[in-house]
């Protein structure tokens, strides 16, 4: 058997499917790990030398639906939003 063409058309079972939390096809299904996200682990996987990849999955890359009228609330004394 040679290295080249031949040796690719054997390549026809996954080891990785869809992950629960990130969505991504990265859960090992023998290790039942996510190499992206690192589920079913309680905390997301990041590593400092993949800033690039931080960058991808930080805050403010989502909707921030709390998060994003904050700003706004702070500058006005957090008050609550049943006063009248």
């Amino acid at each position: 058997m040679t290295k080249g063409t031949p040796s690719f058309g054997k390549k026809n079972n996954k080891s990785h499917t869809l992950c629960r939390r990130c969505g991504r096809r990265s859960f090992h299904i023998q290790k039942k790990t996510c190499s992206s996200c690192g589920y079913p682990a309680a905390k997301m996987r990041s590593y400092n030398w993949g800033a690039k990849a931080k960058r991808r999955r930080t805050t403010g890359t989502g909707r921030m639906q709390y998060l994003k009228h904050m700003s706004r609330r702070f500058n006005n004394g957090l008050t609550s939003e049943s006063e009248n």
